[in-house]
């Protein structure tokens, strides 16, 4: 009888054990508990400007630091990159979530990592930027890399998500709802990914946003230009037909061509691509910086050997009250703003660190 009992108590246990762990048990997704975090405050758009509560502009300045997963990976996914950043002087750090890491490592898992970023960042009073970082032609749904591989249907799925569980918190300040879009046929076929129209384009992002404002309100939705993030030309007749929301770019060296190098002929190169769109909406160049050839995995467009990059575009941006993300605090992604994990500064890094620190003075008009 003893047995018996034994018995029927083992079968009771594993079918409450494979309920428990049956889809129809799973929990709902929750909200992240904002109330753990220290008071910080909204940043909102207000006409061309970023604002904060008081009203007072901001600006977004900060760098991209690699995808979570790699760093997690590599063992350097801590709050120790996070302190280095704010220790520049930076206010804000961009997250490049890839499509093939989302997939790879499980959205409960990634909110981990995001979890910890946003409690890393609030501790630190900085802002975190989300990048659904990837590069290639949603409309055709071709794309750069494996990596970079995603649909119309599960970058949706990404932003109802993201925006869900991080609804109203105030450090996750900026949704940068897709990296690069392209949109011809450039080269000799290598970076082919078919072309796009922007009053597509605009449809669908609107339709992003429409779903993120659907959760939160003061989140700022970005949206990047075609010629992979870049040429926002078409701005100028078909905007963005959504309020309270930002254009972001990345102006790379050698995306202006100028036939003469001179400061004035960027400038005016680059107020024709992007720059007139600051006048109308607030900016972000979510990415930019430099290297030279010899730079390890350096590549077009990044390249730039006479140095005149860094100050060039830093004073066209401040003119115009442009925020800026400068690409990678990492020291294997290129261009590389650091050497090593000690944080040792490459020559951008040395720049971009001057900026932060006020010790380079940008020309202002």
């Amino acid at each position: 009888m003893k047995k018996l009992a034994i018995f029927l108590l083992m079968i009771f246990s594993w079918s409450v054990v494979a309920e428990d762990s049956a889809w129809w048990s799973e929990p709902y997704p929750s909200t992240f508990d904002v109330s753990t975090l220290k008071p910080q405050q909204h940043i909102t758009v207000s006409g061309t400007e970023f604002v904060d509560e008081n009203h007072q502009t901001f600006e977004f300045k900060g760098v991209s630091i690699a995808d979570p997963d790699k760093l997690r990976q590599q063992g350097k996914w801590s709050k120790e990159i996070f302190e280095e950043v704010a220790e520049w002087g930076a206010n804000t750090i961009r997250l490049p979530i890839h499509p093939g890491a989302w997939k790879s490592v499980g959205k409960s898992d990634y909110f981990k990592m995001l979890d910890e970023a946003v409690v890393w960042a609030n501790a630190l009073d900085l802002y975190l930027i989300v990048d659904w970082h990837s590069i290639g032609n949603m409309q055709a749904d071709l794309y750069q890399h494996p990596m970079y591989n995603t649909s119309f249907n599960e970058t949706l799925q990404f932003w109802q998500q993201v925006a869900f569980r991080y609804q109203d918190v105030p450090t996750m300040a900026v949704y940068e709802l897709f990296n690069e879009p392209t949109n011809d046929f450039i080269g000799n076929g290598n970076n082919s990914l078919g072309r796009a129209d922007w009053s597509v384009w605009r449809d669908m992002m609107e339709d992003v946003i429409d779903l993120v404002r659907s959760y939160d309100t003061k989140v700022i939705p970005l949206v990047a230009g075609f010629n992979w993030a870049y040429d926002l030309s078409p701005v100028k007749q078909m905007p963005i037909q959504r309020e309270n929301i930002a254009y972001a770019i990345h102006p790379y060296p050698q995306k202006a061509k100028p036939k003469e190098q001179t400061t004035e002929n960027f400038f005016m190169l680059w107020q024709q691509q992007w720059g007139f769109v600051a006048s109308r909406a607030p900016m972000i160049a979510t990415e930019l910086g430099w290297s030279h050839e010899s730079a390890p995995g350096a590549h077009v467009p990044t390249i730039n050997n006479d140095g005149t990059y860094g100050p060039r575009i830093m004073d066209f941006m401040t003119q115009r009250g442009i925020s800026w993300i400068a690409w990678v605090f990492d020291p294997e992604w290129s261009p590389q703003m650091i050497s090593n994990w000690e944080y040792e500064p490459t020559e951008q890094g040395v720049f971009f660190k001057q900026v932060f620190q006020g010790e380079y003075k940008p020309t202002v008009d």
